[in-house]
């Protein structure tokens, strides 16, 4: 799979009220996340088309809830979960890998794959090389936002990301409130969900604001560009070069 030009579209309420939708799905490739719906009238900010949905292993039971929306009507998109190995173990004890093979089943026509438990440790390994942290260590996990930019980095010439604050937005006073998502309007507040996670300590925990500053720093690198709210990573001080972990081969 190769794509000239990605919208990758978070799930964030930022996106409410943009009517960036028809702009969405003029990419050659729409790239989703999770359980985000694209009927009920969100298309209008979202846009309708999905190629590729990166789908995490806490979000299994919300996709099947919504199968008809999601999985029924989606015959040419590329379904892509990940998840602790425990989940994705074949020899019948993989609660996650149970479920996809009985959704393959149901629905054979289905283009779904699984993020290999080789390719998850690339994942934590590229995560240490960027932030100097073991995730492991700092007992949180990767996000779905982290395995879905990784991805579409090999796969897009050039990724428009729309929804997607800058590293530092929270810190700002004056920050806009919007919820974490943007189909559930009533839920928490994305810029409250960032900051407990990233200062979090015991449990599981995203390092939300961590992955931003790695996706900022991409940027200077990578034909990466951020709308809805539309900003550009600042300009190193001088004498300064972006340096990346991410393989530049990948994207030769």
């Amino acid at each position: 799979m190769h794509c000239r030009s990605c919208a990758l579209v978070t799930s964030s309420g930022h996106l409410t009220g943009g009517g960036r939708g028809k702009e969405i799905d003029q990419a050659e490739c729409v790239i989703r996340m999770n359980d985000a719906p694209t009927a009920r009238g969100y298309g209008v900010d979202v846009g309708h088309r999905t190629s590729l949905r990166v789908i995490a292993h806490s979000s299994m039971q919300r996709v099947l809830r919504s199968r008809h929306e999601l999985l029924n009507s989606s015959q040419d998109t590329v379904f892509i979960f990940w998840g602790p190995s425990s989940y994705m173990r074949r020899d019948g004890k993989g609660l996650v890998y149970n479920n996809l093979r009985l959704m393959n089943q149901v629905l054979p026509k289905l283009k779904v794959y699984i993020i290999s438990w080789q390719k998850m440790l690339q994942f934590d390994e590229l995560f240490k090389r960027e932030t100097g942290k073991d995730r492991r260590i700092s007992n949180s996990w990767l996000s779905t936002g982290w395995f879905t930019m990784t991805i579409a980095l090999e796969l897009c010439d050039r990724i428009n990301v729309y929804g997607m604050v800058p590293p530092d937005f929270c810190r700002e006073s004056q920050h806009h409130s919007v919820p974490y998502h943007y189909y559930e309007p009533t839920g928490p507040d994305e810029c409250a969900m960032y900051i407990s996670h990233e200062r979090g300590r015991r449990g599981s925990h995203h390092r939300f604001i961590t992955e931003k500053r790695v996706f900022a720093n991409w940027a200077r690198t990578f034909n990466i560009h951020f709308y809805q709210p539309d900003w550009s990573p600042p300009p190193l001080p001088r004498n300064s070069t972006a340096t990346t972990a991410f393989p530049r081969s990948q994207k030769t």
